[in-house]
């Protein structure tokens, strides 16, 4: 019975690793055991930031409405209870942009929720 050996997956694995490996510095690029452990940390690391990177653009997000907000007398979350009560539906990421963008448009929707709360 003939010898068989994982050759062609092993191989295909480590070819693999090494293309993620690219541009990495010294031994992480060129050794087989500290480029696997490093294209492993890579991955764990870009898999932890996708969420993250959603975390931080709401929060960039809030800074900015709240920023503009505050420049009308009004507080992000008086401004954000305005606009539910006059039934916009805007998201944060819309109303960021609107709010660096165009300040006109964004200023009439701070009227609107001002005339909504009173």
């Amino acid at each position: 019975m003939p010898r068989v050996t994982n050759a062609v997956p092993r191989h295909r694995k480590k070819k693999k690793y090494f293309r993620a490996a690219r541009g990495y510095f010294g031994g992480r690029s060129k050794l087989w055991r500290i480029a696997k452990n490093a294209v492993e940390r890579g991955w764990q690391y870009s898999y932890r930031d996708r969420k993250n990177r959603k975390r931080e653009f709401r929060r960039l997000w809030i800074s900015r409405i709240n920023a503009a907000a505050r420049q009308h007398e009004l507080s992000y979350s008086r401004f954000m209870n305005g606009l539910k009560l006059a039934g916009v539906e805007v998201n944060r990421k819309v109303l960021a942009d609107l709010a660096v963008r165009e300040p006109e448009a964004f200023g009439e929707l701070v009227a609107q929720a001002k005339k909504q709360l009173g």
